[in-house]
């Protein structure tokens, strides 16, 4: 998938969500309370913040790994698999989680 494919499937799921915007011009971005936690990197794929618990299930249960952006693993961070990208209750659900997980956190 090209990348303004997925910048519109990404704004899409974030536009479908409560609370929070999507951030930034170059590096796509969500964040809350002084954390990333949502991410489209420059290859196009979208990463999520989710607790180790969570975000162990998610790559267990979708088949994928850890998200990488510019060339380094992001700590917490999912590989969203494309086949996820259009179910987008299923994708709003993870993003919202995501959210509720870092404004869990000690403020930045």
């Amino acid at each position: 998938m090209n990348w303004d494919d997925a910048l519109k499937i990404y704004d899409d799921i974030v536009e479908a969500c409560n609370g929070f915007e999507r951030k930034g011009k170059k590096m796509i971005y969500t964040s809350s309370n002084g954390y990333m936690f949502t991410l489209l990197n420059k290859a196009g794929e979208i990463g999520i913040r989710l607790p180790k618990e969570e975000a162990a299930k998610f790559m267990e249960t979708f088949n994928t790994g850890h998200y990488y952006s510019y060339g380094a693993k992001m700590k917490d961070y999912v590989l969203v698999p494309e086949s996820l990208w259009e179910n987008t209750p299923l994708m709003v659900e993870y993003f919202e989680q995501s959210f509720a997980f870092v404004n869990s956190l000690p403020s930045k």
